[in-house]
């Protein structure tokens, strides 16, 4: 018999529910009311999501963010600035504890991130994980000197044809870890390079140019278009695979939507939140 683990497609929901959401798996399985879960979601509005040490104020373009329409919230996971937009979004609850779940953050990076992988090969490309390799390219990881997260391969990233293509952030809180990322179908760099701040547009430039040869979105790497559907079958099966378990749907409980709303309230929806650093 398969592990079975919960699976929910949440679809486009606001920034703030998006979080909440993120938030509330973690805590019902942290307290063994929920078996580990694999999320999908995407984001109504396209929003920019902070890192949750980010210093929005001083790296974030606020006009621009607005003048697009975007919405804004902060991560419950550390990382950089991602623009969702035209992606799959997906996120992993699991416990620590897991008999699947190496101790180490990037090894267990890297078991959940098999699901992705799974995914990117389902839909014909031909993925692979990037490990750093010279003591430059580890030093970079710890200092990554931009603010925008698809800029550079991490430890476990997945790459096809040397380019990012899925960008992932992780936390462990309560006994347990929360990975949650970015599969990219489309991508507009302008648009996203108007969300950051620059010291000047000679920089910018140069960062967009740098990004373009490091960041691509799959419809980019195909001939044939993948749509939101045809993608979520390729990652769901994906998942099912690379973690070796069987999936269940899950539906929430009055009770269980209650408790996102408070949650959106006292944090995701709240400015204090959002611009506290």
């Amino acid at each position: 018999m398969k592990e079975q683990w919960y699976f929910i497609d949440s679809g486009a929901c606001s920034p703030a529910y998006n979080m909440a959401l993120d938030e509330a798996l973690l805590d019902w399985h942290s307290k063994g009311e929920i078996p580990p879960v694999v999320r999908f979601y995407e984001w109504n509005p396209a929003t920019l999501s902070v890192g949750y040490f980010q210093k929005v104020e001083k790296e974030i373009n606020l006009d621009a963010v607005r003048e697009h329409g975007y919405g804004l919230v902060r991560r419950p996971t550390g990382g950089r600035a991602v623009l969702h937009d035209k992606e799959l979004t997906y996120s992993v609850i699991v416990s620590e504890e897991h008999p699947k779940m190496p101790q180490s953050v990037t090894e267990a990076y890297r078991v959940i991130s098999e699901g992705i992988l799974g995914g990117f090969r389902n839909l014909g490309l031909e993925a692979y994980f990037a490990v750093p390799k010279t003591e430059e390219e580890k030093a970079g990881l710890k200092n990554p000197r931009s603010a925008v997260c698809f800029d550079a391969p991490s430890w476990y990233e997945l790459v096809v044809e040397g380019r990012k293509v899925a960008g992932s952030a992780q936390t462990r809180q309560k006994g347990v870890i929360l990975q949650h990322g970015s599969i990219l179908l489309d991508i507009d760099e302008d648009k996203l390079f108007d969300c950051f701040k620059f010291a000047n547009d000679r920089v910018r430039e140069r960062m967009q140019k740098a990004f373009g040869k490091k960041a691509v979105a799959i419809n980019d790497l195909r001939d044939e278009r993948v749509t939101i559907e045809e993608s979520k079958k390729a990652f769901k099966t994906g998942f099912e695979q690379g973690l070796d378990v069987e999936f269940i749907p899950l539906v929430l409980s009055e009770e269980q939507n209650q408790y996102i709303d408070e949650i959106i309230e006292k944090r995701y929806a709240n400015d204090e939140w959002t611009f506290r650093r």
